[in-house]
């Protein structure tokens, strides 16, 4: 499957951190949030959790007024797993803000233990 970019956002000024750029931790939960419903759509269900993100590289900054691009494919699906790709960029300028290679979903009971989902496929025996 191919890196699609669904979502766009605006660096508005509440987002920005001392520097006048992007705060990490905004453009983290936007990820987070993005991928998680990109998960949630792939698996057909609502009750993924995120367990892991692989390292994080910042490549460049984006400024008050960009309009970022977040975009998303499957890596991998396990019994309760999804494994996400993410890259982001500046929308005008198609230059990479970020990437992260993998983030992995749990599919989860009611009680938060790891459950399978139903894009689970048992291999032939």
């Amino acid at each position: 499957m191919a890196l699609i970019y669904r979502t766009r956002k605006v660096v508005k000024p509440g987002d920005l951190n001392s520097r006048n750029t992007l705060f990490g931790g905004r453009l983290l939960e936007w990820i987070d949030e993005e991928c998680g419903v990109y998960a949630a759509c792939q698996m057909e269900t609502q009750t993924l959790v995120t367990k892991s993100m692989s390292e994080l590289n910042f490549l460049a900054p984006a400024r008050q007024g960009d309009v970022i691009e977040i975009g998303a494919e499957t890596v991998a699906v396990g019994r309760s797993t999804i494994t996400v790709r993410c890259h982001v960029r500046i929308k005008t300028t198609q230059q990479e803000i970020v990437s992260i290679d993998e983030i992995v979903f749990v599919n989860v009971d009611d009680d938060g233990r790891p459950v399978r989902h139903g894009k689970y496929k048992r291999k032939s025996q």
